[in-house]
């Protein structure tokens, strides 16, 4: 593309958000779609619909398709089943996940809709091509490694930790800003499950009262299962309330984010110097004075400047394995060489947590109905597949074959 996106729109067209505006300019301008009318009334409505990320992927996944059109001298919309059959075939060449193909095929029928175009991802081809991705590499997706509380162990309230875990990564954080940051982060992440998105939205209004003095409730606005905005109640225990008022009156944090970038500015250590005599270093330039002047000592100091917006989502992940390898440097992990646990710290992720939660609450014998209400789940099947090696070891079989000799 060669033109800009406007900087402004007529009085008399409703005003769309930024990723929006980006979104109908693209449609209006993509390849060979100039005949394609964009209403905008129905844009702004899906807008205020929608969620910010489903935003974001659609605007992605529809500037990608239009790029590979031109490419392929294409008309991009509207765009036949055997035009979208043949990109998604493509983009699974590519390693796409079954689950990625999903998406762009919801991305692709949307944007028809939006247009009032008929849909093309409804062709039986369609769905066949990414069944056949999906029957040759299997739809398992990808997790990321549980972070639970004790580590990989049979009993998460009694049982000797072992691995990486919760309880020895919160430990090594220091009593620094950052320290008491990420330990409240980690505890509070944690304690509710919940996702990057969700944790990084948390402020001091949302932490209330509850029953036992030294916990706390959490109360947790509109989410990715939860696109309505019913809101929902998460349990802080005792130990993520200690974490996050140390973290909050270090910060002089009162209202708004509780979770901020902090940034830290380390300043070197400065010798004393003593004045220089002029008429020694005459015939050098001596227009800047400061250079012959006495100066006194400074020591190394560091300071930390307590953000005002919220963390980016994106850097939690980051932040939980600077923890990690934190934790790692100082042997905090008894059980597990430098090097081994080193290869694991990639498979971690903000979503860790969460997987770990789910984990530890199977293995104290929480039913699945529990467990679906504690993370708010709609549906079974994430539960079931975070837990999956768990069940096979405590089902039937493995109950028996455990103590068979």
């Amino acid at each position: 593309m060669t033109e800009n996106p406007p900087h402004t729109e007529a009085k008399d067209v409703p005003k769309l958000p930024a990723v929006v505006s980006a979104l109908t300019w693209q449609l209006e301008t993509s390849h060979q779609s100039k005949g394609v009318t964009v209403d905008r009334e129905m844009m702004a409505a899906f807008a205020s619909a929608a969620a910010p990320n489903s935003l974001r992927a659609l605007k992605q996944d529809s500037e990608a398709f239009d790029l590979w059109c031109r490419r392929k001298y294409y008309r991009t919309f509207p765009a036949s089943s055997q035009q979208v059959a043949e990109w998604l075939r493509e983009r699974a060449s590519e390693g796409a996940a079954p689950a990625s193909l999903g998406r762009y095929k919801a991305s692709i029928g949307k944007v028809h809709r939006l247009l009032g175009l008929d849909d093309p991802t409804k062709h039986e081809l369609v769905r066949l091509a990414i069944a056949a991705h999906r029957r040759q590499v299997g739809s398992q997706q990808k997790q990321a490694r549980p972070l639970r509380f004790r580590g990989p162990v049979k009993d998460p309230l009694a049982d000797t930790p072992r691995g990486i875990h919760v309880r020895a990564i919160l430990d090594a954080c220091d009593d620094t800003p950052t320290g008491l940051r990420n330990r409240a982060l980690l505890s509070v992440a944690y304690d509710t499950g919940l996702r990057a998105s969700e944790l990084v939205a948390v402020e001091v209004a949302d932490i209330i009262e509850a029953l036992d003095p030294d916990a706390r409730l959490l109360r947790i606005g509109r989410s990715k299962g939860d696109q309505e905005g019913e809101g929902a109640t998460a349990f802080l225990s005792p130990r993520s309330v200690r974490a996050l008022f140390a973290w909050l009156n270090a910060a002089d944090i009162k209202n708004g984010a509780v979770f901020r970038r902090v940034i830290v500015r380390r300043y070197a250590a400065r010798p004393k110097r003593a004045a220089v005599n002029l008429n020694a270093v005459s015939g050098r330039a001596t227009w800047d004075m400061r250079r012959f002047a006495a100066r006194d000592a400074v020591a190394a100091r560091t300071e930390n400047h307590i953000g005002e917006l919220p963390l980016h989502p994106g850097s939690l992940t980051p932040i939980y394995r600077l923890m990690i390898e934190s934790a790692l440097k100082i042997g905090a992990f008894g059980d597990l060489d430098k090097e081994q646990a080193a290869s694991l710290i990639s498979g971690f992720s903000s979503h860790s947590t969460r997987v770990g939660l789910n984990q530890d609450l199977f293995a104290v014998g929480e039913t699945l109905a529990g467990i679906m209400d504690a993370l708010r789940w709609k549906t079974p099947k994430m539960p079931l597949a975070y837990n999956r090696n768990l069940a096979a070891e405590a089902g039937a079989a493995g109950r028996l074959l455990s103590r068979l000799e």
